[in-house]
C-alpha cells in the first residue's frame, strides 16, 4: 500500500467541494487516513513550495494558499501516488481530462481544487509536514470496525 498528501485548497473548501472531493477519491478505493483542516501562514506555505521557490508563480501561489482554510489529507491504496494524480486531472483545467476533480471544478491553473504529491520522494516530504505518525491511522478494512 503507498501513501500520499492531497490539500483541498481554499478555493474547493470555500466553494463547498469537501465531501465531492473526498467522495470522488473515496469512490476509486483510496482510504483516508488522516485529516484535517488547516490555515496555512506564508511561512508554513512558503516552506511547504520550497521547491518552487524561484518560480515566477511562487509567490502568487503561496499567497493563494494563505488565503483561507485547506484540509490535508493522507490518502492510501495501490498505486495511491499515480491514482491520486489521474483523479485530479492536469495542473491546467483546460488541458484536464473530462471527469477529473480539476476539469469538473477549477477555475485557473492557481485556483485548481487539490494539490497531490507527484513523486514517493514528495509524499516522504510532504505527508509529515501536515501529520505526525500519531495522526494517520492504519487502514481499516470495510466492516472490519464493531
Amino acid at each position: 500500500m503507498e501513501q500520499t498528501l492531497v490539500i483541498v485548497k481554499p478555493d474547493a473548501v470555500a466553494n463547498g467541494l469537501l465531501g465531492e472531493v473526498i467522495r470522488r477519491f473515496e469512490a476509486e478505493d483510496l482510504t483516508v487516513c488522516g485529516l484535517k483542516m488547516v490555515w496555512l501562514s506564508q511561512k508554513e506555505a512558503e516552506g511547504f513550495y520550497q521547491v518552487h521557490q524561484h518560480q515566477p508563480f511562487f509567490q502568487s501561489l503561496t499567497h493563494f494558499m494563505i488565503s483561507g482554510p485547506c484540509v490535508a489529507m493522507v490518502l492510501e491504496g495501490e498505486e495511491a501516488i499515480r491514482r491520486v494524480r489521474t483523479l485530479m486531472g492536469a495542473t491546467d483545467p483546460l488541458k484536464a481530462a473530462e471527469g477529473t476533480l480539476r476539469r469538473s471544478f477549477a477555475t485557473s491553473i492557481e485556483k485548481n481544487v487539490v494539490h497531490g504529491s507527484d513523486s514517493a520522494a514528495s509524499a516522504t516530504f510532504e505527508i509529515p509536514y501536515f501529520f505526525s505518525r500519531l495522526e494517520i491511522l492504519p487502514k481499516v478494512g470495510r466492516g472490519e470496525i464493531s
